[in-house]
Protein backbone atom coordinates (compact mmCIF):
# COMPACT_ATOMS: atom_id res chain seq x y z
CA UNK A 1 0.00 0.00 0.00
CA UNK A 2 1.10 3.34 -0.74
CA UNK A 3 2.38 6.07 1.56
CA UNK A 4 0.36 9.10 1.17
CA UNK A 5 1.77 12.73 1.40
CA UNK A 6 -1.09 14.21 3.01
CA UNK A 7 -4.62 13.15 4.56
CA UNK A 8 -7.03 15.86 5.34
CA UNK A 9 -9.91 14.57 7.60
CA UNK A 10 -12.89 16.99 6.76
CA UNK A 11 -13.85 18.89 3.87
CA UNK A 12 -15.54 21.86 5.21
CA UNK A 13 -14.27 25.60 4.26
CA UNK A 14 -10.99 24.69 6.07
CA UNK A 15 -10.58 21.35 4.69
CA UNK A 16 -11.20 21.66 0.93
CA UNK A 17 -9.15 25.25 1.10
CA UNK A 18 -5.81 23.39 2.44
CA UNK A 19 -6.77 20.48 -0.06
CA UNK A 20 -7.06 23.25 -3.25
CA UNK A 21 -3.60 24.63 -1.99
CA UNK A 22 -1.74 21.26 -1.75
CA UNK A 23 -2.54 20.78 -5.32
CA UNK A 24 -1.24 23.82 -6.74
CA UNK A 25 2.18 22.25 -5.21
CA UNK A 26 1.35 19.31 -7.23
CA UNK A 27 0.74 17.38 -3.81
CA UNK A 28 -2.67 15.45 -4.42
CA UNK A 29 -4.46 14.69 -0.66
CA UNK A 30 -6.46 12.11 0.07
CA UNK A 31 -9.95 14.31 1.25
CA UNK A 32 -11.77 12.43 3.66
CA UNK A 33 -16.06 13.16 4.04
CA UNK A 34 -18.86 11.19 5.48
CA UNK A 35 -21.04 13.93 4.89
CA UNK A 36 -21.46 16.70 1.93
CA UNK A 37 -18.60 18.80 0.85
CA UNK A 38 -18.86 22.36 2.52
CA UNK A 39 -19.62 21.13 6.13
CA UNK A 40 -21.72 23.52 8.03
CA UNK A 41 -22.21 25.64 4.98
CA UNK A 42 -25.09 23.64 4.53
CA UNK A 43 -26.60 24.72 8.18
CA UNK A 44 -26.43 28.86 6.26
CA UNK A 45 -29.35 30.79 5.61
CA UNK A 46 -27.53 33.65 4.61
CA UNK A 47 -23.34 34.36 4.30
CA UNK A 48 -22.41 38.34 3.67
CA UNK A 49 -19.39 38.78 5.41
CA UNK A 50 -17.20 36.30 2.56
CA UNK A 51 -15.39 38.75 0.21
CA UNK A 52 -15.86 38.68 -2.85
CA UNK A 53 -19.33 38.48 -2.68
CA UNK A 54 -21.37 41.92 -2.12
CA UNK A 55 -24.74 41.14 -2.18
CA UNK A 56 -24.19 37.77 0.45
CA UNK A 57 -25.20 34.46 -0.91
CA UNK A 58 -26.87 31.44 0.63
CA UNK A 59 -24.62 28.84 3.07
CA UNK A 60 -25.85 26.19 0.03
CA UNK A 61 -24.41 28.24 -2.38
CA UNK A 62 -21.30 28.99 -1.52
CA UNK A 63 -20.60 25.11 -0.38
CA UNK A 64 -21.76 24.55 -4.16
CA UNK A 65 -19.29 27.04 -5.46
CA UNK A 66 -16.19 25.81 -3.21
CA UNK A 67 -17.15 21.90 -4.31
CA UNK A 68 -16.76 23.22 -7.96
CA UNK A 69 -13.20 24.69 -7.91
CA UNK A 70 -12.29 21.28 -5.44
CA UNK A 71 -13.31 19.40 -8.57
CA UNK A 72 -11.39 21.98 -10.93
CA UNK A 73 -8.44 21.21 -9.01
CA UNK A 74 -8.89 17.63 -9.72
CA UNK A 75 -9.46 16.00 -6.46
CA UNK A 76 -12.53 13.53 -5.40
CA UNK A 77 -13.67 13.71 -1.85
CA UNK A 78 -13.38 10.28 -0.16
CA UNK A 79 -17.16 8.92 1.05
CA UNK A 80 -16.10 7.36 4.25
CA UNK A 81 -16.28 8.16 8.20
CA UNK A 82 -12.99 8.37 9.87
CA UNK A 83 -12.79 6.31 12.88
CA UNK A 84 -9.33 5.88 14.30
CA UNK A 85 -6.38 7.95 13.63
CA UNK A 86 -2.99 6.34 15.07
CA UNK A 87 0.80 7.02 15.03
CA UNK A 88 3.28 4.24 14.03
CA UNK A 89 6.73 5.15 14.32
CA UNK A 90 8.55 1.98 13.84
CA UNK A 91 11.61 3.02 11.87
CA UNK A 92 12.95 -0.70 11.43
CA UNK A 93 9.81 -1.93 9.44
CA UNK A 94 7.24 0.47 8.60
CA UNK A 95 9.04 3.92 8.98
CA UNK A 96 7.12 6.57 10.70
CA UNK A 97 3.47 7.48 9.74
CA UNK A 98 -0.18 7.85 10.56
CA UNK A 99 -2.93 5.21 9.88
CA UNK A 100 -5.93 6.40 9.38
CA UNK A 101 -8.95 3.92 9.42
CA UNK A 102 -12.27 4.13 8.28
CA UNK A 103 -15.79 2.62 8.09
CA UNK A 104 -13.86 0.58 4.75
CA UNK A 105 -10.19 0.53 4.73
CA UNK A 106 -6.99 1.82 5.84
CA UNK A 107 -4.58 4.46 4.30
CA UNK A 108 -0.90 5.29 6.04
CA UNK A 109 -0.29 9.10 5.25
CA UNK A 110 2.99 11.20 6.25
CA UNK A 111 1.00 13.69 7.13
CA UNK A 112 -2.53 14.71 8.56
CA UNK A 113 -4.74 17.88 8.55
CA UNK A 114 -7.69 17.50 11.25
CA UNK A 115 -10.33 19.64 9.72
CA UNK A 116 -13.29 17.75 10.86
CA UNK A 117 -15.35 20.79 12.35
CA UNK A 118 -17.56 20.37 15.45
CA UNK A 119 -20.62 18.19 16.53
CA UNK A 120 -24.12 19.59 17.69
CA UNK A 121 -24.42 19.32 22.00
CA UNK A 122 -27.16 17.04 22.31
CA UNK A 123 -30.47 17.06 25.03
CA UNK A 124 -29.83 14.90 27.96
CA UNK A 125 -31.62 16.63 30.22
CA UNK A 126 -34.54 16.56 28.68
CA UNK A 127 -37.27 13.63 28.21
CA UNK A 128 -37.60 12.90 24.64
CA UNK A 129 -40.11 10.37 24.10
CA UNK A 130 -39.22 7.27 21.77
CA UNK A 131 -41.91 7.98 19.07
CA UNK A 132 -40.87 11.92 19.13
CA UNK A 133 -37.03 11.09 18.34
CA UNK A 134 -37.29 11.26 14.69
CA UNK A 135 -38.95 14.88 14.39
CA UNK A 136 -35.80 16.31 16.91
CA UNK A 137 -33.01 17.41 14.76
CA UNK A 138 -29.33 18.93 15.67
CA UNK A 139 -28.85 20.35 12.13
CA UNK A 140 -31.15 22.43 10.11
CA UNK A 141 -29.31 20.90 7.24
CA UNK A 142 -30.75 17.51 7.97
CA UNK A 143 -34.44 18.09 8.62
CA UNK A 144 -36.97 17.11 5.50
CA UNK A 145 -38.63 19.90 3.57
CA UNK A 146 -41.25 21.56 5.60
CA UNK A 147 -44.06 23.81 4.37
CA UNK A 148 -46.36 25.16 6.74
CA UNK A 149 -44.96 23.12 9.98
CA UNK A 150 -44.70 24.85 13.56
CA UNK A 151 -41.34 24.02 14.22
CA UNK A 152 -39.40 25.07 17.77
CA UNK A 153 -36.15 26.01 18.11
CA UNK A 154 -34.04 25.77 21.69
CA UNK A 155 -31.61 28.04 21.84
CA UNK A 156 -30.29 31.73 22.11
CA UNK A 157 -27.26 32.42 19.83
CA UNK A 158 -26.42 33.19 16.19
CA UNK A 159 -27.56 29.52 15.01
CA UNK A 160 -31.02 29.37 16.28
CA UNK A 161 -32.02 32.88 15.10
CA UNK A 162 -30.26 31.77 12.04
CA UNK A 163 -32.39 28.87 11.75
CA UNK A 164 -35.25 30.76 12.28
CA UNK A 165 -34.60 32.87 9.46
CA UNK A 166 -33.79 29.57 7.46
CA UNK A 167 -37.38 28.10 8.12
CA UNK A 168 -39.12 31.23 8.34
CA UNK A 169 -39.87 31.24 4.68
CA UNK A 170 -42.50 29.24 4.49
CA UNK A 171 -43.12 27.94 8.50
CA UNK A 172 -43.72 29.19 11.61
CA UNK A 173 -40.69 29.01 13.87
CA UNK A 174 -40.73 29.28 17.88
CA UNK A 175 -37.05 30.19 19.21
CA UNK A 176 -37.06 28.83 23.14
CA UNK A 177 -34.60 30.67 25.28
CA UNK A 178 -34.10 29.11 28.86
CA UNK A 179 -32.57 32.60 30.17
CA UNK A 180 -33.49 36.10 29.41
CA UNK A 181 -30.30 37.17 27.70
CA UNK A 182 -29.39 36.89 23.97
CA UNK A 183 -26.42 35.47 22.75
CA UNK A 184 -27.18 36.36 19.06
CA UNK A 185 -25.65 38.72 16.34
CA UNK A 186 -28.35 42.26 17.06
CA UNK A 187 -28.71 42.27 13.37
CA UNK A 188 -29.93 38.55 13.22
CA UNK A 189 -32.16 39.42 16.17
CA UNK A 190 -33.85 43.02 14.36
CA UNK A 191 -34.21 40.60 11.04
CA UNK A 192 -36.14 38.10 13.32
CA UNK A 193 -38.02 40.74 15.41
CA UNK A 194 -39.22 42.01 11.79
CA UNK A 195 -40.81 38.46 10.61
CA UNK A 196 -44.56 37.53 12.34
CA UNK A 197 -43.23 33.58 11.89
CA UNK A 198 -40.99 34.30 13.91
CA UNK A 199 -41.73 34.16 17.97
CA UNK A 200 -39.59 34.31 20.91
CA UNK A 201 -40.30 33.25 23.80
CA UNK A 202 -37.81 34.39 26.82
CA UNK A 203 -37.54 32.60 30.25
CA UNK A 204 -38.95 29.18 28.39
CA UNK A 205 -37.27 26.03 29.55
CA UNK A 206 -37.81 22.82 27.73
CA UNK A 207 -38.54 19.86 29.86
CA UNK A 208 -40.00 17.02 27.83
CA UNK A 209 -41.24 16.56 24.16
CA UNK A 210 -43.98 13.83 23.36
CA UNK A 211 -45.94 13.08 21.14
CA UNK A 212 -49.47 14.33 20.45
CA UNK A 213 -52.48 12.04 21.51
CA UNK A 214 -54.78 13.87 19.09
CA UNK A 215 -52.36 13.82 15.70
CA UNK A 216 -50.78 10.30 16.08
CA UNK A 217 -50.75 9.94 12.41
CA UNK A 218 -49.10 12.79 11.28
CA UNK A 219 -46.84 13.17 14.21
CA UNK A 220 -47.59 15.90 15.77
CA UNK A 221 -45.28 17.04 18.70
CA UNK A 222 -46.54 18.01 22.29
CA UNK A 223 -43.54 20.55 24.06
CA UNK A 224 -44.07 20.52 27.43
CA UNK A 225 -42.66 23.76 28.92
CA UNK A 226 -42.09 26.09 31.87
CA UNK A 227 -42.03 29.90 31.26
CA UNK A 228 -41.78 32.01 34.02
CA UNK A 229 -42.71 29.98 36.55
CA UNK A 230 -45.92 28.46 35.25
CA UNK A 231 -45.92 24.97 32.68
CA UNK A 232 -46.78 25.39 29.34
CA UNK A 233 -47.47 22.89 26.44
CA UNK A 234 -46.52 24.33 22.96
CA UNK A 235 -47.88 22.32 20.06
CA UNK A 236 -45.19 21.32 17.36
CA UNK A 237 -44.27 19.56 14.32
CA UNK A 238 -40.27 19.69 14.96
CA UNK A 239 -38.09 20.25 17.24
CA UNK A 240 -34.21 21.82 16.43
CA UNK A 241 -31.49 22.27 19.06
CA UNK A 242 -28.83 25.07 18.68
CA UNK A 243 -27.33 24.58 22.14
CA UNK A 244 -23.77 25.04 21.08
CA UNK A 245 -21.70 22.93 19.26
CA UNK A 246 -18.03 20.97 20.24
CA UNK A 247 -14.85 20.12 18.71
CA UNK A 248 -15.08 16.76 16.71
CA UNK A 249 -12.60 14.55 17.70
CA UNK A 250 -13.50 10.72 18.52
CA UNK A 251 -11.67 9.51 15.96
CA UNK A 252 -8.55 10.44 17.96
CA UNK A 253 -8.33 8.46 20.97
CA UNK A 254 -5.65 6.25 19.87
CA UNK A 255 -3.20 9.15 20.30
CA UNK A 256 -2.79 10.61 23.53
CA UNK A 257 -2.17 15.01 24.47
CA UNK A 258 1.11 14.70 24.50
CA UNK A 259 1.25 12.67 21.10
CA UNK A 260 -0.54 15.59 19.78
CA UNK A 261 1.57 18.17 20.47
CA UNK A 262 4.62 16.65 19.97
CA UNK A 263 3.10 15.46 16.38
CA UNK A 264 2.15 18.94 15.56
CA UNK A 265 5.70 20.35 16.66
CA UNK A 266 7.32 18.55 14.38
CA UNK A 267 5.18 19.15 11.33
CA UNK A 268 3.06 16.02 11.19
CA UNK A 269 -0.04 17.02 12.41
CA UNK A 270 -2.45 20.09 11.98
CA UNK A 271 -5.46 21.37 12.88
CA UNK A 272 -7.62 23.59 10.68
CA UNK A 273 -11.07 25.51 10.93
CA UNK A 274 -14.06 24.70 13.55
CA UNK A 275 -12.49 21.90 15.21
CA UNK A 276 -10.11 24.54 16.81
CA UNK A 277 -11.65 27.56 16.59
CA UNK A 278 -14.12 27.57 19.89
CA UNK A 279 -16.46 31.19 18.94
CA UNK A 280 -14.60 32.12 16.21
CA UNK A 281 -16.13 29.99 13.44
CA UNK A 282 -16.66 31.88 10.80
CA UNK A 283 -16.22 30.35 7.04
CA UNK A 284 -13.22 33.44 5.76
CA UNK A 285 -11.07 32.49 9.16
CA UNK A 286 -11.60 28.40 8.15
CA UNK A 287 -10.36 29.58 4.59
CA UNK A 288 -7.24 31.62 5.48
CA UNK A 289 -6.21 28.73 7.86
CA UNK A 290 -7.03 25.92 5.28
CA UNK A 291 -4.64 27.45 3.15
CA UNK A 292 -2.03 28.20 5.77
CA UNK A 293 -1.83 24.76 6.98
CA UNK A 294 -0.86 24.01 3.11
CA UNK A 295 1.50 26.06 2.90
CA UNK A 296 3.11 24.86 6.16
CA UNK A 297 2.65 21.18 5.18
CA UNK A 298 4.35 21.73 1.83
CA UNK A 299 7.60 23.72 3.30
CA UNK A 300 7.73 21.59 5.47
CA UNK A 301 7.84 18.58 3.50
CA UNK A 302 9.94 20.15 0.97
CA UNK A 303 12.98 21.26 4.42
CA UNK A 304 12.50 17.09 5.14
CA UNK A 305 13.14 15.90 1.51
CA UNK A 306 16.19 17.71 1.08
Amino acid sequence: MSLNPVAIIGAGPAGLSAAIQLARYGLQPLLFEAGRVGGLLWNANWVENYPGFPHGLSGAQLAALFHEQLRRSQIEAIAERVELLQFCDDRRRTGSLFIVETDRRVYPSRCVVVASGTQPVRLEEIEIAPAAQSRVFYEVSQMPPCQGQRIAILGAGDAAFDYALHLAAANQALILNRGERLKCLPLLWQRAAALPQISYLPRCRLRAVRLRQDSPADGGLLADCEQDGEPRALEIDYLLCALGRVAQLDFMVGLSEAERAGLQTAGRLYFAGDVQNGLYRQTAIAVGQGVHTAMQIFHSLKETDR
